[in-house]
């Protein structure tokens, strides 16, 4: 009888127990923040926002499509700032905020208490981790607001995992902010990826082993052809257009097959202007997820990645080349792959992807006026010079406009100070230079914005990209089509116009309906949104909206 009752009791507890546990856990589940396990940004470096359009017919079913078929497009995305550059773009997608505060006022910006240069990452405090080359002196010191990296890992209490990868430093650096695990870019010198000791001292392992590899050598060692017969490329110019297009030194036409294998001699930086860095670059994010145990952790997790191979390729050959076409096919391709790889690791639903870029291209002016279409390059240096041989005459002191840098007048202002020279009577004096300039449409006081003769839209454009320590104190804008440069072929970015700040947004995953919009939203939207799907405070520099309609 007492063995009974004892089995009965100690069973009657067990149950008992076991019903305690269940419903604890039960309650845990249920009232967990809902959030997805990775987030993953992905920023295609000088990406127009026709090309997810453009190519539409071309691309696979698991790439590019699959974002726009199962995820959620805004259609008309703009950058609400000058000027449209890598360095602005990557900062303005993960801060949510302007070069006005956050900054980063270009790649390359002056500081305009001494007339110095600072490149928006670089660190002297700082050394290569991975190499013994001045690339790894660099780390987001000069970065003045929080990013949405930053964000999650205080929500976490920095048990979040961020790791940010690019070809380019500032592409790695800038979108994984301040307290970021990680950021990888690519050296050239010794073809490595390698970081910095902002970050760490030593590379870990599954690094080490990604760059004994050789990555880079193995896939230049493939030689660049077309994905597909030549003669499909029906969405470009003639492959032989020497007039729009640069070509590699040692060719004698920008023609394919691009014999890589032959070309690059050991100069691993030629990957970059080849569609096989941006392969790579996933490679390396791949490695990072399954290295890292991204996504499999109690929070959520991020992953900024940067594709640079599409800027460098944009840069050479322009946006009309077969080059720029096999480029996107090729990222279509890998892109699918990446996401394939997501599903099986992380599982399908339990991750996030946003798709955008840090700014658009021109097409090439001699490629435009062919079609009867205005355009043309501006050619800085003589204006440069006739502007200083003009204030030299009045007021007696050689090269008082140091540069032009980012379409900005950045003024000598310790020899102004010296010889007490009046800034207003300055600054009218070379508007009224400027404004006689056959490429130029207005010069614009930094200062007295609100009273420039200037549509609205330019008119805050101008006042978010001015940072007053950082940007010069006039603004250039020229007119549609024309951009600063010397060659005739490739082409560039930097200006207001739709074809330099329209960029595809697209995202897909956890928490995302599907669907688009064809209002106006903004590249300072995008921490914002991605801070309320994953509720967490906005960045504080941040002066951008969650876009609703795209949240579930």
């Amino acid at each position: 009888m007492k063995i009974r009752l004892l089995f009965t009791l100690t069973f009657a507890t067990a149950v008992f127990n076991l019903s305690a546990q269940t419903k604890k856990t039960t309650t845990t589940a249920a009232t967990a923040l809902p959030r997805p396990k990775l987030m993953v940004g992905i920023v295609v470096d000088q990406m127009r926002w026709d090309y997810l359009y453009r190519y539409y017919d071309r691309y696979q079913t698991g790439g590019f499509k699959r974002m726009l078929n199962e995820g959620f497009t805004c259609e008309n995305t703009l950058i609400p700032y000058i000027p449209t550059v890598t360095a602005a773009g990557h900062t303005c997608v993960y801060t949510g905020s302007v070069p006005a505060i956050h900054g980063i006022a270009g790649n390359d910006f002056t500081i305009q208490a001494t007339g110095k240069s600072m490149y928006c990452t670089d660190d002297s405090t700082v050394v290569a981790v991975g190499s013994t080359s001045a690339a790894g002196k660099m780390s987001p010191r000069n970065l003045l607001a929080s990013t949405v990296t930053d964000e999650l890992r205080l929500a976490t209490n920095f048990r979040s995992k961020v790791i940010g990868i690019a070809l380019k430093d500032r592409g790695g650096i800038l979108p994984a902010g301040h307290t970021a695990n990680a950021a990888y870019w690519f050296d050239d010198a010794n073809g490595a990826w390698i970081t910095s000791t902002y970050y760490m001292t030593d590379l870990p392992a599954w690094v080490k082993t990604f760059n004994a590899g050789k990555p880079a050598e193995k896939y230049l060692k493939q030689d660049w052809n077309t994905l597909y017969p030549i003669n499909t490329y029906v969405q470009s110019s003639p492959d032989n257009s020497p007039k729009y297009e640069g070509k590699f030194a040692g060719t004698e036409a920008p023609t394919f097959p691009i014999k890589t294998s032959e070309l690059y001699k050991g100069k691993m930086g030629m990957i970059r202007s080849t569609p096989f860095g941006n392969s790579m670059t996933l490679d390396l994010a791949r490695a990072a997820v399954e290295s890292e145990a991204l996504g499999k952790g109690p929070v959520t997790d991020f992953l900024a990645v940067s594709l640079s191979s599409t800027d460098y390729v944009g840069h050479q050959f322009g946006p009309n080349s077969v080059e720029a076409e096999d480029t996107y096919l090729r990222l279509d391709k890998d892109l699918a792959a990446f996401f394939t790889y997501l599903d099986a690791k992380v599982g399908k639903g339990n991750y996030t992807v946003f798709l955008t870029a840090d700014h658009g291209a021109a097409h090439n002016p001699n490629f435009l006026l062919d079609h009867n279409i205005p355009a043309g390059m501006w050619n800085e240096t003589p204006t440069r010079a006739g502007l200083n041989k003009l204030l030299e005459d009045k007021y007696k002191v050689k090269n008082l406009v140091l540069n032009f840098n980012n379409y900005q007048v950045s003024f000598n202002n310790a020899a102004i100070a010296k010889e007490n020279i009046s800034n207003e009577a300055l600054k009218q004096d070379c508007i009224n230079y400027l404004k006689k300039q056959p490429e130029i449409a207005f010069a614009v006081d930094m200062q007295n914005i609100q009273s420039a003769t200037i549509p609205d839209d330019l008119r805050a454009r101008i006042q978010n990209g001015y940072n007053a320590e950082r940007s010069g104190a006039i603004q250039i804008i020229l007119k549609p089509g024309f951009y600063s440069g010397h060659g005739a072929t490739g082409t560039t970015h930097g200006t207001w116009n739709p074809y330099d700040a329209h960029i595809p947004l697209v995202f897909m995953g956890w928490g995302i309906k599907h669907g688009s919009l064809v209002r106006e939203t903004y590249m300072t939207d995008i921490a914002a949104t991605v801070a309320a799907l994953l509720h967490i405070q906005a960045p504080n520099g941040n002066v951008g909206h969650p876009i609703g309609e795209v949240l579930k």
